[in-house]
């Protein structure tokens, strides 16, 4: 294809190397620019695609060999060229495969000298114009991968493998190479690569929040103690941060509720943080240091979080940052439309006199256990004492799960008066814990312990089997009019078991109780944690024929709107309202208005903690049904429930003023 050499050949080809090489400023590419300009301005002068073609008789063998090397070359998966650098463009050959790999066909490919280097991609033509320079003057073979855009503007990665043919007296004359689309190597070398970076960020990071997780913590921390030995003046602390009542919300609005809050936390915490504040590094790099501002928080557990408060100047830095985190969860998270408030307790470990990162965690784990039994919502600062409790809390856990396996749980009944007939109406079934050595437990030490552990699921569903077989034995034992109600209390861990129904039904069919003889009570806060769940679960149980009761009424955030929408049986008024009821007015008005919402909705009410007279008169007088409490009687065991069930003991406003001293003392 011949045409005439004009300006428009010579400019780009002066230009090949410099749209993308940096300027001057580098020597080396400065020269391999130069190079190429010379070597493209030789190429341009010795052209000659003007020669007329050579007569068949003078070409017949050589293109006899032309055609069958052609016919080879064309069969090979890749690009072939070559090109005359003596003869001129004339002489240039790329195989169709050239079309296959970035669409334009050979005419097209080889009408431009410089179409190679024009569709190089931009951030590749500065390192190609330096390894073609470095060819051309050493003739060392080329051999690189770069990329290169197709016609319609693909990327594709090319492996180019070029070598420089010179003459006998060493100038330049062709040039032959090979490139092979590696485009798909190259994709799967990416894949892998980011397979690999997921599969370390996941090893060292909790994949819910993306905050790094236990390993890289202890690794951070121990480093921090190497450095406390060298430094004296070098100081930190570790907070150990939880989340309060965490279970209620991931019982009550379930998993995805729960992981939701977990996140929503995470974030809240890091704005409290100073960059400083920093856990640990994203990935455990080989170098002894790495840049610690790129995260501000570990999760080490479900709801638990740690941080590492760095080079703080003194010891109240630490609780001025926890409080810090504290003062933050004043507004509330808005979790699946629903608004809810929480809190945290947090620990602070200082290092001290520590030599091992476990130690450090341990104690800032054992002081917010101890913020915890003061009430939630507050910091706590380790001192040895906690040690010990440490390994207490320790020693219930190992003696809870035991118990459940010796069968050490009791179920003691406490008695529900009618303020009507005076008479027994039922009881609410009440664990205990028989435990070796020490008598038996009230549930208050242990209910929340079990909860954490998850065991009050087994502990749970036992304690309804057994109060089932024994409200149906004790109104077997004892017919009346009315038969003796039994009362439940379902946690909010065992209200989120999806099969909750089922086992309720199953359990009412093998022990033969009559359903309307069982009350669940679940907790007002558990109750409207997940409202349209609660509804659709309460009226599964109703059709089964049990009675339900809204426990600790009071206590919690009822919605109006849901409790009318409740297919609730009874209110339980909480014990803090009724105590005291002669000196608080304001506990009286709490309790009218309970009794008179109860009335409005079809409910009958029940009092608990009842202990004195003014007490019981005062809650007749508003119309209350019943009442249960330490006035009436403690809670009781099987044997002793029975014996007070046979006497048939009646509760007249007489025999209540003479009620002895003895009687409300609490054992259990």
């Amino acid at each position: 294809m011949a045409r005439d050499h004009t300006d428009r050949d010579t400019a780009p080809l002066a230009e090949m190397a410099s749209p993308s090489l940096p300027d001057e400023s580098n020597p080396d590419l400065a020269a391999a620019e130069a190079t190429l300009k010379t070597l493209a301005d030789v190429f341009l002068q010795n052209r000659s695609l003007n020669q007329s073609p050579a007569s068949p008789s003078e070409t017949s063998k050589p293109l006899t060999d032309e055609l069958r090397y052609r016919s080879l070359v064309e069969q090979i998966p890749a690009v072939v060229f070559m090109a005359s650098l003596d003869k001129g463009i004339g002489d240039a050959y790329v195989s169709p495969q050239i079309e296959a790999a970035l669409g334009f066909s050979q005419s097209e490919w080889l009408e431009d000298p410089i179409r190679w280097y024009q569709h190089i991609h931009p951030d590749d033509k500065s390192r190609w114009s330096a390894e073609a320079a470095e060819m051309f003057v050493s003739g060392k073979p080329l051999k690189s991968a770069y990329r290169v855009i197709a016609k319609d503007g693909r990327v594709v990665w090319f492996q180019c493998e070029a070598k420089m043919i010179r003459t006998p007296d060493g100038q330049p004359w062709a040039i032959h190479g090979v490139g092979f689309d590696i485009t798909d190597l190259k994709n799967a070398e990416q894949s892998l690569m980011q397979a690999q970076d997921e599969l370390v960020h996941g090893a060292f990071h909790d994949s819910l929040t993306n905050l790094p997780n236990r390993a890289p913590f202890m690794d951070r921390l121990e480093r921090a103690l190497v450095r406390s030995k060298r430094h004296k003046n070098y100081r930190f602390a570790v907070l150990f941060v939880d989340i309060d009542r965490f279970k209620i919300v991931n019982d009550s609005l379930g998993h995805s509720g729960g992981d939701e809050l977990i996140i929503q936390v995470s974030k809240r915490i890091v704005h409290c943080l100073r960059l400083e504040d920093v856990v640990c590094r994203p990935v455990l790099a080989a170098s002894p240091e790495w840049n610690t501002k790129d995260d501000t928080l570990a999760r080490i557990g479900g709801d638990e979080f740690t941080v590492l408060l760095d080079d703080i100047r003194n010891p109240s830095d630490s609780v001025r940052v926890a409080e810090r985190i504290q003062s933050s969860f004043s507004e509330p998270f808005l979790i699946s439309g629903q608004e809810i408030f929480t809190s945290v307790s947090i620990g602070i470990a200082m290092n001290t006199t520590y030599s091992r990162a476990a130690d450090l965690v341990r104690d800032a784990d054992a002081a917010m256990y101890r913020a915890k039994s003061r009430g939630r919502a507050r910091c706590e600062v380790f001192d040895k004492a906690m040690h010990g409790q440490a390994i207490d809390r320790l020693r219930l856990e190992t003696d809870l799960r035991r118990a459940f396996e010796r069968e050490e749980f009791l179920v003691y009944y406490q008695p529900i008066i009618s303020l009507k007939t005076g008479t027994i109406a039922g009881f609410e079934a009440l664990l205990r814990w028989q435990r070796p050595g020490v008598g038996v437990v009230a549930p208050g030490e242990f209910i929340t312990v079990t909860e954490e552990m998850g065991l009050i699921v087994p502990i749970g569903e036992w304690a309804f089997r057994k109060s089932c077989e024994q409200v149906r034995r004790w109104n077997m034992d004892f017919p009346r009019a009315e038969m003796l109600t039994m009362s439940v209390n379902v946690s909010g861990r065992q209200f989120a078991q999806s099969n909750l129904v089922a086992q309720v039904e199953r359990i009412l069919r093998e022990t033969g109780v009559e359903a309307a003889a069982v009350k669940l009570e679940i907790t007002e806060s558990v109750a409207m944690g997940d409202a349209e769940r609660t509804i659709k679960v309460v009226k599964e149980l109703k059709k089964l024929g049990v009675r339900i009761s809204i426990d600790d009424f009071g206590t919690g955030f009822s919605s109006l709107s849901h409790l009318r929408r409740f297919p609730i049986d009874t209110l339980k008024i909480d014990r803090s309202f009724v105590s005291d009821l002669k000196m608080n007015p304001e506990n009286r008005e709490i309790i009218r208005t309970i009794i008179g919402l109860a009335r409005n909705l079809g409910m009958d009410v029940v009092a608990e903690g009842t202990e004195t007279l003014d007490e019981i008169g005062y809650l007749k007088s508003l119309g209350c049904e019943f009442a249960q409490g330490y006035f009436f009687s403690k809670p009781l065991d099987s044997a002793a429930a029975g014996a007070f069930l046979k006497s048939n003991h009646r509760f007249e406003r007489e025999q209540a003023t003479a009620a002895s001293p003895v009687d409300k003392v609490v054992v259990g």
